[in-house]
């Protein structure tokens, strides 16, 4: 099977549903609640899901996903194919061809010079860019001409769909961002809370950690859409709250990602005014270990670093009696009921990419305490935590404010205290884990903890681009801005030359085995990733709302073109 079957499928007979309305801005105001707040609209400066889904709704890749996984022109012709001509024979260049007339929403014409400048700007190594494997394997981007975009790999590249494709590789406008190179990334505050899009929306008002305020983009490529004139995404609280201020009390729209456990799921449905959606993709909640060592007595610049190693969870003995200690059928119990799966691998599927690793699963609390006494780890004082030369196992366990989230703290901290751990727990506002700030010392990247959950999923079917995450070269640090994808740390020349591999390979059913042993190497093989649960991904949206089509392989609002008011 060839890669473009297996990824364009239905392409050419998939078609939006026809709209329900005939006039831009007809539909008055869409109202969307984020349990978690949008801190910044430049999905290349973050790692937060809320902010590139908050950020989709005004800028645009060159090509997107449906909830089906099928890739779909967004601001081209048509998706390239080595039939059609836009990719070549060797499978080192792919060229997309611009729609014609295509407008920034301030009424600039986009250019292929914008790609390539999009391109120039995620691969400065000063920028810290978040999405940095998009463009993994990249040696240019040419301007054919004005509407023509060549991109030319270093090698055969057997998946050419990653840089420009997905909520996770828009274009960001050249005239905007010129000058936020490199190191000035950070600092072009209003382009990245005001960025200019080619997308159904435009920002007309951005309150940090608050509220985003958008209206309908004046110079969007369809004229009838977007029906609705106005948007705004309200961020903070809680998953429950959002969920409720939707199926309850009617005052939103749309609420993304409400975490909330089944039971409250039912008792919400019982109002009538909503329904829940959900959608499975890749989405895993995982516990992360750090590989750094988080002291705040290290100066400021080496903290969790690769200068200091963990005193403690280097010890692939101890990180593996820390899984072993965790039930995971009871947290998908406790948390999602019918809407997760207990899992041990970063990638649960399609089915063929999922590694047959189910080793985790059980609960070993025995098989963790011999590790542990291997170890070394031994309580010499009997107070039930077991210590090492003078230094007692202290794991500080951090994760977001959220009801299942807070639950899971506590189940697997009474685990891990049965093991004899000390755990101290801490809760951080989700805007703030997952807002990318440098400034902040409470963001997931910068992880001043020993371990850390969150869950974080593969925005492709084929998990090429999310695998490259766990690189050396993409470990967060002071010199990106503490921007980058590999939050542990990790660091194997193995790893780094087997994902080249897959970058090479264009086989399916070798692909689908290399990126196994991938996975393996950062689950079970070295435990520095501790999967828990595959997640459905769950919004709710109220029975006012038409055209919603919840999507697991791209932003949930990748069709908010399409929304409208339901009369």
């Amino acid at each position: 099977m060839k890669l473009k079957t297996l990824l364009l499928g239905a392409a050419a007979a998939f078609a939006l549903a026809p709209a329900a309305h005939a006039e831009r801005g007809t539909d008055g105001e869409v109202k969307l609640t984020f349990p978690q707040a949008v801190s910044i609209m430049n999905p290349y400066l973050t790692g937060g899901t809320k902010d590139i889904y908050a950020a989709s709704m005004v800028l645009e890749p060159l090509a997107g996903l449906t909830p089906e996984g099928v890739l779909i022109p967004k601001l081209v012709t048509e998706i390239p194919t080595k039939e059609n001509g836009g990719i070549s024979e060797d499978m080192t260049s792919i060229t997309w061809k611009l729609l014609p007339d295509l407008k920034w929403s301030d009424g600039t014409a986009v250019t292929a010079d914008d790609a390539v400048f999009t391109w120039q700007y995620c691969t400065d190594p000063a920028g810290g860019c978040s999405q940095a494997t998009k463009y993994e394997g990249v040696a240019s981007v040419e301007a054919v001409d004005a509407s023509t975009i060549k991109v030319t790999f270093s090698g055969p590249k057997a998946n050419p769909y990653t840089a420009f494709v997905s909520a996770l590789a828009p274009l960001l406008q050249k005239k905007q961002f010129e000058a936020c190179l490199g190191a000035a990334a950070p600092t072009c505050t209003d382009a990245n809370n005001m960025p200019v899009g080619t997308g159904p929306f435009m920002v007309t008002g951005f309150t940090v950690n608050d509220t985003v305020q958008m209206a309908a983009n004046p110079n969007y490529r369809d004229p009838a859409k977007p029906a609705f004139a106005t948007a705004v995404i309200k961020g903070g609280g809680d998953a429950e709250g959002s969920a409720r201020a939707v199926m309850e009390t009617g005052e939103f729209d749309y609420a993304w990602n409400t975490q909330i456990p089944p039971e409250t799921q039912e008792s919400m449905k019982a109002a009538g005014k909503g329904e829940f959606v959900v959608a499975f993709g890749t989405l895993v909640e995982r516990i992360e270990m750090n590989t750094t060592d988080p002291d705040p007595a290290l100066p400021e610049g080496e903290r969790a670093t690769a200068k200091h190693p963990h005193p403690i969870l280097s010890d692939i003995k101890v990180r593996t009696a820390l899984s072993k200690a965790i039930d995971r059928s009871i947290l998908v119990e406790v948390g999602y009921g019918a809407g997760g799966k207990p899992t041990c691998n970063v990638i649960p599927g399609p089915e063929g990419w999922a590694s047959d690793n189910e080793g985790c699963i059980a609960q070993d609390m025995e098989g963790a305490k011999a590790l542990l006494d291997e170890a070394g780890w031994k309580d010499s004082d009997g107070d039930g935590i077991r210590d090492k030369d003078g230094k007692k196992l202290h794991i500080l366990y951090q994760t977001t404010v959220n009801p299942i989230r807070q639950d899971f703290q506590a189940l697997i901290k009474d685990w891990w205290t049965e093991l004899g751990v000390d755990v101290e727990l801490k809760a951080i506002d989700p805007g703030v884990f997952f807002g990318g700030d440098p400034g902040s010392p409470d963001t997931f990247q910068k992880f001043y903890a020993d371990v850390e959950m969150y869950a974080n999923n593969s925005e492709s079917p084929d998990p090429e681009s999310y695998l490259g995450q766990y690189q050396c070269k993409n470990a967060p640090s002071p010199e990106t801005q503490w921007q980058g994808e590999n939050i542990n740390r990790f660091c194997t020349p193995e790893y780094d030359a087997l994902y080249a591999t897959l970058a090479t390979t264009t086989d399916i059913a070798a692909r689908q085995e290399i990126a196994k042993k991938l996975n393996d190497m950062v689950t079970k093989d070295s435990m520095i990733v501790v999967p828990l649960v595959h997640r459905g991904t769950l919004s709710a949206h109220s029975n006012s709302l038409g055209g919603v089509q919840i999507n697991a392989w791209d932003s949930e609002m990748w069709n908010a073109a399409d929304w409208f008011r339901v009369k």
